[in-house]
């Protein structure tokens, strides 16, 4: 497989970013023509290599096998899911300067700036960089919005965005990093279904947690797919994703600070190397007893959470959310629980039990009847809203 040169890594000492610097090379009228892309559809993130990052520029495909997922915010780390199949006809990957460039107006700079990745204040800048001759200033372009280990996601600078180049009307699979005048409109790609929510998932309108699921990604502990506008409320949680999910929740609570988890220096599990993108966030909940491993030492980050397992972290989140308040880790009943009828001499039984009380954190499967049905896996939208749950209740705490 060919890999890409990695972006050189500048260090603190560079020149000002400015958000549009003057350019000054002289240019002829680009032969190249551009048309617009839908946005969710394209990323670009700063993997790391070597000592430093390397850009990437995905593209997911309609209707094809999933290319990635998010996770957190500020910054947002990107599960490699690329990485895990073959990716051929679902996913279009772009690692050097022959698949991206910068685009301003009517004029491709491809040989006139380069793209690199800078650090600088705790963050990753995407900046255009002059080539060695042309006289110009960087370009600030996207930012990851703070450092984590893992991929990071480039949140693109107000008035930038993917496109795509032509020539001769023909659309090429380089991509631009644009900004200025609009290019020919995107392809009607169908996909179909769905109507739009405010959220812009056209996929949970019916369902029954649809307010929670927008008030959750509003807040930011969870997020949808982008690349087709859903968010799969049906799906299962795994255990890496709720920890994460824990994690960025608790980072919500107002006056608290809860520290970005650093890079382990060693595996927190055996099946979870330091290098995976959910290793420093999975040592944090260790270390804090909000997580543990199964009798075996394992973790089994990738497994489905149960619901029973998601009350377990919801009801440790919620205590350790309370000791950041100065408030006792005691969980006092806010309403009456609900009498499960399937919970009778499940290992979970009181937790499911205290959690109901605790603003409705435990609720019957699907909100109806008594069953809770403990054993069966979590889906994506009652763990966001078990989670704003936990979330609202603490803060609704008093000293």
């Amino acid at each position: 497989m060919k890999f890409a040169l990695p972006l050189r890594l500048v260090g603190l000492a560079t020149v000002a970013v400015t958000s549009l610097a003057p350019l000054n090379a002289a240019r002829a009228a680009s032969i190249f023509d551009t048309q617009e892309v839908t946005q969710s559809s394209f990323i670009a993130v700063a993997s790391p290599f070597n000592r430093g990052y390397t850009l990437i520029v995905m593209e997911q495909l309609p209707g094809k096998r999933t290319c990635w997922a998010e996770g957190g915010t500020n910054p947002v780390v990107i599960d490699n899911l690329w990485d895990t199949f073959d990716f051929s006809g679902h996913c279009k990957r772009n690692r050097d300067s022959n698949g991206y460039s910068i685009r301003i107006g009517d004029e491709d700079y491809g040989l006139q700036y380069l793209l690199n990745i800078v650090e600088r204040n705790g963050d990753l800048l995407l900046v255009g960089t002059p080539r060695v001759g042309v006289q110009g200033s960087e370009i600030l372009i996207g930012r990851t919005q703070g450092i984590s280990p893992g991929t990071l996601k480039f949140v693109l600078e107000p008035g930038w965005r993917f496109t795509k180049r032509v020539y001769q009307g023909k659309v090429l699979g380089h991509v631009y990093f644009t900004q200025g005048n609009v290019g020919t409109p995107p392809p009607d790609n169908g996909g179909g279904g769905g109507t739009p929510t405010p959220s812009g998932f056209r996929d949970i309108g019916n369902d029954i947690y649809k307010t929670q699921i927008e008030e959750a990604v509003k807040l930011g502990f969870i997020a949808g797919f982008p690349e087709d506008n859903t968010f799969r409320p049906l799906n299962p949680l795994t255990r890496e994703q709720l920890v994460s999910m824990a994690f960025e929740a608790l980072r919500r609570i107002p006056g608290v600070n809860v520290p970005a988890p650093t890079a382990p220096a060693a595996s927190p599990f055996p099946d979870v190397p330091a290098s995976r993108w959910s290793a420093a966030k999975i040592k944090w909940a260790r270390d804090n007893d909000i997580v543990k491993g199964y009798l075996d030492g394992t973790f089994k980050p990738t497994q489905n959470v149960t619901r029973a397992e998601l009350i377990a972290v919801m009801k440790k989140a919620a205590q350790y959310g309370k000791t950041l308040r100065g408030l006792s880790p005691n969980l006092a009943a806010k309403q009456n629980p609900v009498t499960f009828s399937d919970m009778s001499g499940h290992w979970a039984d009181n937790l499911v039990s205290e959690m109901s009380a605790y603003c409705g954190v435990s609720s019957p499967l699907n909100e109806r009847g008594t069953r809770f049905n403990p054993n069966t896996a979590s889906q994506r939208n009652y763990a966001a809203t078990a989670t704003l749950r936990m979330l609202n209740c603490v803060k609704s705490e008093q000293q």
